[in-house]
């Protein structure tokens, strides 16, 4: 029972990062259709905003959340008032810009912090470890457990309970006939790639703890969390957090029997075979007009 309690533990630890990473992604792909590969760099410079708002002005973790989500959400503003509402029409070159915005975030980031690793620290009263059932897991990892369902939640119901949502939902059904009933379109697309962007941005600082903080460690979280967009259907919520609680519990069962590398390799080939089959993802059930 001890080791059926640790491995389910590991994995919703894993699952949890995983939903945090992702969910900012599927926000703005869901309803944008923009394929955001500098995703990853907003979950890197969120780390290293925790790292400089920590090391620099003394702020710890938990307090700096608030601001590294502003933060973020003004530079996802930015990015798509700039340069992204130009090409909602031509998606290839969508993808060419979000990959050179990601590039420019890296670099910029060694000019002005440097390229050695960083590290963040743990709020005091999390560093340590509960036992659940005979198995111990830490606490940090529980409370970021707690914290992407809190999240997943508010972004549910600004999604399903609000006006905002109502517009959103409407122009991500159809846009010009959302267009044509008074919604500003644009104003939508934007708020919703602020939000993401600043998601993205407070998992960079809740993940930043465990590992170390560098320019190059978006590269990797982008890909996890593309991975869970395409598991769990672009347009779907809910389909977010499943698909995280499966690739988590997935990757931390064959982790425990195998190792880490061939974990991922394996989940990856999964993920491949169910495109094949089923390329709108196992919680789609609507299609972009």
């Amino acid at each position: 029972m001890e080791l059926v309690v640790s491995q389910l533990l590991t994995g919703l630890s894993i699952a949890s990062i995983l939903m945090l990473v992702a969910l900012g992604l599927a926000v703005i792909y869901g309803v944008t259709g923009v394929i955001n590969l500098a995703h990853g760099e907003f979950v890197m410079l969120g780390a290293y905003c925790a790292w400089f708002l920590q090391s620099q002005l003394g702020m710890g973790l938990l307090e700096s959340l608030i601001p590294i989500f502003f933060i973020l959400a003004v530079f996802g503003w930015a990015v798509e008032a700039l340069v992204i509402r130009h090409l909602y029409d031509r998606p290839l070159d969508t993808i060419l810009a979000t990959w050179g915005i990601g590039v420019m975030a890296q670099q910029a980031i060694r000019l002005i912090a440097g390229g050695e690793l960083r590290y963040v620290e743990i709020p005091a009263f999390l560093n340590g470890s509960v036992s659940l059932f005979g198995a111990s897991e830490s606490a940090y990892r529980l409370f970021i457990l707690g914290l992407a369902l809190v999240l997943f939640g508010l972004t549910w119901v600004i999604y399903r309970r609000t006006s905002f949502g109502l517009k959103l939902r409407a122009i991500t059904q159809n846009r010009e006939i959302a267009s044509s009933f008074g919604i500003n379109s644009a104003r939508i697309y934007r708020s919703t790639f602020a939000y993401g962007a600043g998601i993205a941005g407070l998992a960079g600082a809740l993940v930043s703890p465990l590992k170390s903080v560098s320019p190059e460690m978006g590269t990797t979280y982008v890909v996890d969390a593309f991975m869970v967009v395409v598991l769990g259907g672009a347009q779907s919520l809910l389909g977010t957090v499943a698909s995280s609680g499966i690739l988590g519990e997935l990757s931390g069962f064959l982790a425990f029997h195998s190792n880490d590398t061939l974990a991922k390799a394996l989940v990856l080939l999964a993920i491949v075979i169910l495109i094949r089959f089923r390329p709108e993802g196992l919680f789609s059930t609507r299609v972009r007009s």
